[in-house]
């Protein structure tokens, strides 16, 4: 930034003259900073150190104008020229108006997160509230300078992409909090790419900065690696030094994320039925189902009809997060409401409806639509569409066993890219694929892929949950040409073996006709007639065979089902001893 020191005088030498900048009556903030070819976020920065609060599109004066010009280097000259900067004030949109930003604060685990929300939420409480201010509903709101922020008190990234896997877009600005004194951490990166995959805006919160072993200027080289330029660095992404247990630079961190609100132009619709999301739910025993909810749209009131899903209601009462009963919530706000007959998921959206009818109706038509939900993102899919124009992209999380397997990797899948459809590696990491993964990928149509990385069971749980696809390899030229066969719509698809049924052997019987027919007991699952079948002797597999006939009883049968005795005879075996098990496989679709 050019300033009166670098465009005046130097010491003990004639004043060189400065630049002159022709300025209309009045001007707003953004097209003064586009005649500077500086940052908005530059000029509404001067403009407060001058005492000014102004956002994007406020209109300024001419001399207020002239003056933050002259701040920047420029003799500002007076140009009788009317302009119509005084109606870009207006949205396009006259039922839209400016509404508070929404904000997560995410980042490495021990970096300071939740001590920096108890210290924001400490330090804008009202005095009289002081020593009551948890009434914990998820979310809280502070203010500063006459003016709210929202916050969402959520645990970490994993809880932020958990909402966006279920549709939920709650989050304007994304706080990526960084310890000074420890630098990038593997969650730092993975949060980091969790808010890039949401397409929010990042502040980066530089924690810790009391400490003797502090190392802001190394942290900050580390983040320019990850891509994320700092202003002071040339870049775009304001980065606030503070300390969260001193609580220094906390105003300081709410301004910014203040100005990169307005950069946003946040607005929403005020004069409308209330939608949102649901933040959190519980059953309490005393008040019956607690809903916690963010109004994003409309404003919410005491008897307001709610569906979320299958699930309706009547607004009973409503609690701000101090606990203090409420009678409207305007987008924005977090608020806890009492009055729904059940308890909706986190990240449901919920909407306002005019009656008890059209509540039922609604709820009706969900419940009959629930199963047609979106799947996962599969190769085998993806080779499928590609004669379509519906997929743009396909997104991409990788793990491997070590990181020298990552870059070679990533560019080699990149470089698959054609005119129909991109590949964007979009999280990359070592070590084991997590549940954490399987949300980034439910949240962004991805597919997970493993060089020598296996999945931890409660990933395998949710990617079966969530039909999302897990793809592992041990070589990384069948991985390539799986993505390309893929991509030109080549690829097979790939089964696995699954357990449909287990028996046990209890007899073993002659007959001249069907030679030996095994006795046996139906321990879990069911076994079907032409089932493929493994038999197990001391827990080891002595051989494969097929289904020949079930009988129950004198009867043929094509199911045998847990709990029933049978009698069952195997294709090309007869080799039985009491004892053995009998194991009844399926192959099911895995991609």
């Amino acid at each position: 930034m050019r300033n009166r020191e670098q465009a005046g005088a130097s010491e003990g030498g004639a004043k060189q003259a400065l630049p002159s900048l022709g300025l209309p009556p009045v001007i707003t903030v953004k097209q003064l900073a586009d005649l500077m070819s500086v940052s908005g976020i530059d000029i509404i920065k001067q403009l407060m150190r001058n005492g000014i609060m102004a956002n994007i599109n406020q209109a300024l004066e001419y001399d207020v104008a002239a003056k933050i010009a002259a701040d920047f280097g420029y003799t500002a000259k007076k140009l009788h020229v009317p302009i119509q900067s005084k109606q870009t004030v207006s949205t396009k949109d006259t039922r839209l108006r400016p509404r508070p930003p929404v904000v997560t604060i995410m980042g490495h685990v021990d970096h300071g997160k939740t001590s920096l929300l108890d210290a924001i939420r400490q330090t804008n409480v009202a005095a009289g509230e002081a020593g009551a201010i948890t009434q914990h509903i998820g979310a809280y709101q502070v203010e500063i300078g006459g003016r709210k922020i929202t916050f969402l008190d959520t645990p970490g990234h994993e809880a932020f992409t958990a909402m966006r896997a279920r549709g939920a877009q709650a989050t304007d600005i994304a706080v990526l909090v960084v310890a000074a004194d420890d630098g990038v951490m593997p969650q730092t990166v993975e949060a980091l790419n969790h808010a890039r995959a949401a397409g929010v805006s990042i502040v980066v919160a530089l924690n810790k900065i009391d400490k003797p072993n502090a190392t802001p200027d190394r942290v900050k080289q580390q983040l320019s690696e990850l891509g994320v330029l700092i202003e002071e660095w040339g870049g775009d992404t304001v980065c606030v030094p503070v300390s969260a247990k001193k609580k220094q630079g906390i105003d300081d961190l709410l301004e910014n994320i203040l100005l990169v609100a307005d950069m946003l132009e946040l607005k929403a619709e005020w004069d409308c039925p209330a939608t949102g999301i649901v933040l959190e739910a519980k059953l309490d025993k005393s008040r019956g189902p607690v809903t916690t909810l963010l109004v994003q749209k409309g404003v919410l009131k005491p008897g307001d009809n709610i569906v979320i899903g299958t699930i309706s209601g009547k607004v009973k009462a409503m609690f701000n997060d101090s606990g203090k009963n409420i009678r409207k919530a305007e987008p924005a706000t977090p608020v806890e409401i009492l009055g729904m007959n059940g308890v909706p998921a986190a990240g449901e959206l919920f909407q306002v409806v005019p009656n008890e009818k059209e509540a039922r109706s609604l709820v009706e038509k969900n419940r009959s639509t629930i199963s047609a939900t979106a799947h996962g993102l599969s190769l085998s899919s993806i080779a499928a569409q590609t004669g379509s124009d519906e997929v743009k992209d396909l997104n991409i999380i990788l793990k491997t066993d070590v990181q020298g397997s990552i870059e070679p990797i990533k560019d080699s899948l990149e470089h698959l890219s054609n005119e129909k459809t991109r590949v964007k590696v979009i999280h990359t990491g070592t070590g084991s694929i997590t549940e954490s993964d399987i949300l980034l990928a439910m949240a962004s149509r991805a597919i997970v892929i493993g060089f020598n990385s296996k999945p931890e069971p409660g990933a395998i749980r949710l990617a079966e949950q969530e039909s999302i696809s897990i793809r592992q390899y041990n070589i990384i030229y069948k991985l390539i040409e799986d993505v390309e066969k893929a991509l030109k719509g080549l690829l097979e698809p790939e089964y696995a073996e699954v357990v449909a049924g287990q028996a046990e052997i209890k007899a073993i019987f002659e007959t001249r006709k069907k030679g030996k027919i095994a006795g046996a007991l139906m321990k879990e699952g069911k076994a079907t007639r032409d089932a493929q079948v493994k038999v197990l002797r001391t827990g080891k597999v002595i051989a494969e065979s097929r289904v020949a006939g079930l009988r129950r009883f004198k009867d043929d049968v094509k199911e045998i089902a847990s709990g029933m005795e049978f009698g069952v005879k195997l294709d090309n075996f007869s080799d039985f001893q009491v004892g053995d098990v009998l194991q009844f496989i399926r192959q099911e679709r895995i991609n």
